[in-house]
């Protein structure tokens, strides 16, 4: 688990492609300093392995499956990426809890200055839009942020100067893609109010007693 509060920028140094899959090499300095093999690490959101690593940066390995919900296999020599460390125990929850698994790929349509702030709209499928609600959580591309406002194709949400200049999202453009993760609670909570049956050995079925009455009694909503 992640909080999508961003450690470090780091750049990714190469990208070695093969027939259905890749290998980063990313360089960074702030979160390799008690890095081990097999470790945690959210590259712009999504949740890689560490298998390799030295003192300039680290190394990691990309499955088909994340080449296909993520935009990772479209970055290049170069580029910048977020990167955060897995959240231990007994740490502050200064975001809110991320996964590192991605639901979507959405894409910046619009950007504009108010103030000190910066408003971000960003284009989403039905698959990330059904967790999106005014004031929530939302993870772009790892970053925590709370939802300013939405529609049924699109929501807005505001960063500061701070989290301009320490994310992906203070240099990225209209039309940019980035990773989106809906808030973990929320699909936790969706899947309990599915009306959900559960075959048993002997041929009976059990069903969910979950309710949003239920869940309301109980002083979860």
């Amino acid at each position: 688990m992640f909080t999508g509060l961003i450690e470090e920028l780091g750049v990714l140094q190469s990208i070695r492609h093969g027939a259905d899959s890749a290998q980063l090499n990313i360089a960074a300095k702030k979160i390799i300093k008690d890095v081990n093999i097999g470790d945690s690490i959210a590259v712009n959101g999504v949740c890689l392995t560490v298998t390799k690593f030295d003192t300039r940066g680290f190394t990691a390995d990309v499955m088909a499956e994340t080449l296909a919900k993520t935009n990772l296999g479209n970055l290049k020599s170069g580029d910048r990426v977020n990167l955060e460390r897995a959240l231990k125990l007994g740490d502050r929850l200064g975001g809110h809890l991320v996964s590192g698994h991605i639901d979507g790929v959405g894409t910046i349509v619009q950007k504009e200055v108010h103030d000190i702030a910066i408003l971000i709209t960003v284009n989403a499928q039905p698959e990330v839009m059904r967790y999106i609600i005014k004031k929530g959580s939302v993870a772009i591309d790892g970053t925590s942020l709370t939802v300013v406002d939405f529609n049924s194709e699109s929501f807005r949400v505001s960063i500061i100067p701070h989290t301009a200049h320490e994310t992906t999202l203070g240099f990225k453009k209209e039309g940019d893609t980035v990773n989106l993760e809906g808030d973990v609670i929320g699909k936790y909570i969706e899947r309990l109010l599915q009306s959900r049956e559960i075959p048993e050995e002997k041929n009976t079925r059990i069903k969910s007693s979950m309710s949003l009455d239920f869940l309301a009694k109980h002083g979860f909503v």
